[in-house]
């Protein structure tokens, strides 16, 4: 390995070692100061680039990739405020547990709290959201052998740490000195360098190979549950949002079936759709949120177990009923060891991989059967009843959760599902049934903030050949407009449904809507833009649909086309709360 200057030499040799530790993708943002890096990257044959124009909008699309990749993913920037921008993205990834690579660049030490033009304050900047930084040492001219063995050390460490336990995005802040771009610097010595100091290891190997594995359950802890499960023939299962693992939908309705066990299974589980459903005997659930209403569920008897897996559920109705079941046993099960209950109601924590942890309890649970039948009828009714409800009303008046419906409904039997953190993310957990097609579902729920949607579904479909669709609200599309140039700067091919209730429609559901005004003005924020010319702008397809017939016979189409689409269906959401609402009411008087 040869360079002209330093900072060339450097960016290249750490460039090289995170190929060697599996980084397989970057997002970059122009920039000066990050020359060296951006040049590494461009020259590594086995790194895909993706270049996008706005640090904002290049890491939301890189959390996109790793999310849907499950694979580390870096970020490219220059310095200034050009890092700040990365937050939101790292923010949202910290608290999703997605491992993002941060690569800023910055000034040399001897410019910073200078006056030096687009010097900040870079040390530290995302303070305690991410799960490692280091500020990097500059670029030597005539680096030792220990400064160079550090460098590759660093790049291995870097990308285990964002796969780590739990996993997170790493900050690694990069100073470099001009000459930023490859041409020669007299006061280097590089030449003298021995290949040995620059080269790595033989055969591409990594300087430092990092390997991770699961926790498996103690005896202890499979005691636990089986002891548990044993005396608990009322027990629930309830699967929250991104639950560990590609095995795990397969075991955990594996113990669905042998204890047979409702399973409440979030739309962003990884639960509720899949082949796993095909399995008998097994009852997945989700219309939940419908159903769990304390006027229906009163009656019933309480549930004597609760297990649990993943993040806090979407649904507030089953949150409800999570506090008001407190003198329940519950445990929850993760392999991350974070901390995932709001309510304060957990009696066993179970700090061991969950996919393996169900396997070992259900192979020891084959010969046990429950006496829970009425239990189970119970839950199996309030679903048929939910359902039903819910497409008589759809077929009376189409609203905005009856939208996601046809998207469930009208997804191929293999895809890619975004949905936007704050209605859409509600009304699919609300309205889309349990089904066997094997669908992908994302949303960024770690920090459930509105900006970088377009951005983040768009990175996700770069990693698959599944069509993608996603679902968005007319404010969170606002929030992300820019991001739209990816579709054609970065050959991704997506339908976009977006759901234009002129405004925040999610505030129709609190107690504030009583109060108008400022309810209107200060709240909901109606803006009445018309989003067809930037669409086109960027170069996207546009239709405007006004009914269900139309919008499933589109949605139809452009998902099985070349090109990307947006779809806009214009709602109104007073009237969508009130219908939501009133299928609530229906379902508690249909089973009281």
């Amino acid at each position: 390995m040869t360079a002209p200057n330093r900072s060339t030499l450097w960016a290249e040799i750490f460039v090289d070692e995170l190929a060697r530790a599996g980084l397989r993708h970057v997002c970059i943002a122009p920039g000066s100061r990050s020359t060296p890096l951006t040049i590494a990257f461009f020259q590594h044959g086995d790194i895909s680039v993706h270049s996008l124009l706005d640090e904002r909008g290049a890491c939301f699309f890189a959390l996109g990739m790793a999310l849907a990749g499950n694979q580390p993913v870096a970020v490219v920037c220059t310095s200034g405020t050009a890092a700040s921008n990365l937050h939101p993205a790292i923010t949202e990834a910290y608290y999703a547990h997605i491992p993002l690579l941060i690569l800023t660049t910055d000034r040399p030490h001897e410019l910073r709290h200078s006056g030096s033009n687009q010097t900040i304050d870079q040390l530290k900047m995302f303070g305690d959201h991410v799960r490692w930084f280091v500020d990097v040492g500059l670029p030597e001219a005539d680096p030792s052998p220990l400064t160079m063995r550090s460098l590759r050390t660093l790049a291995a460490r870097a990308v285990a740490t964002t796969q780590g336990m739990p996993a997170g995005p790493v900050h690694l802040n990069l100073p470099f000195r001009k000459p930023l771009e490859p041409i020669p610097d007299s006061n280097d010595m590089l030449d003298q360098l021995r290949h040995d100091r620059v080269d790595g290891r033989i055969n591409n190997q990594p300087f430092t190979r990092i390997s991770q594995g699961n926790i498996a359950p103690s005896s202890e802890q499979i005691d636990l549950l089986l002891n548990a499960i044993q005396n608990a023939p009322k027990g629930l299962i309830i699967c929250g949002p991104r639950c560990d693992g590609s095995d795990f939908p397969q075991a955990v309705t594996k113990l669905a079936q042998v204890t047979q066990y409702p399973i409440l299974a979030d739309a962003l589980s990884g639960v509720r759709f899949g082949p796993h459903l095909n399995q008998n005997e097994v009852m997945i659930l989700g219309s939940y949120e419908t159903f769990l209403q304390s006027e229906i569920t009163s009656r019933w008897e309480a549930p004597d177990l609760i297990i649990r897996f993943g993040a806090m559920p979407t649904s507030k109705s089953l949150g409800d009923h999570l506090a008001a079941w407190a003198d329940c046993r519950q445990i929850a099960i993760s392999g991350s060891g974070l901390w995932q209950d709001d309510t304060h109601t957990l009696t066993h924590y179970v700090w061991a991989d969950p996919a393996m942890t169900c396997r070992f309890v259900s192979s020891q649970l084959r010969n046990i059967k429950l006496k829970n039948s009425s239990w189970r009828t119970q839950f199996e009714h309030a679903e048929k009843t939910a359902q039903e409800i819910f497409e008589k009303n759809r077929d009376e008046t189409y609203f905005e959760g009856a939208i996601l419906a046809d998207v469930i409904d009208l997804l191929p039997i293999d895809a890619l599902l975004y949905v936007a953190s704050s209605l859409p993310v509600r009304h699919l957990d609300q309205f889309a049934w349990p089904d066997p097609k094997n669908l992908r579902v994302f949303a960024n729920r770690g920090a459930s903030g509105i900006d970088g949607t377009i951005a983040s579904a768009l990175g996700a479909a770069k990693t698959t050949e599944y069509p993608l669709v996603l679902v968005i609200g007319d404010l969170a599309f606002y929030h992300d407009l820019n991001s739209l140039m990816a579709l054609q700067r970065n050959e991704v091919k997506a339908t976009i449904v977006l759901i234009n209730n002129n405004g925040g429609g999610i505030f129709h559901r609190l107690p504030i809507a009583n109060f108008d005004p400022p309810f209107t003005e200060l709240f909901v924020t109606p803006h009445g833009l018309s989003f067809e010319p930037v669409v086109r702008m960027f170069g996207a397809d546009y239709a405007a649909v006004t009914d269900r017939t139309d919008f499933r016979q589109i949605l139809q189409e452009s998902i099985a086309g070349t090109t990307s689409r947006v779809i806009e269906v214009q709602t109104d959401s007073t009237l969508h709360e009130k219908i939501r609402r009133k299928i609530i009411n229906k379902v508690s008087q249909k089973l009281t």
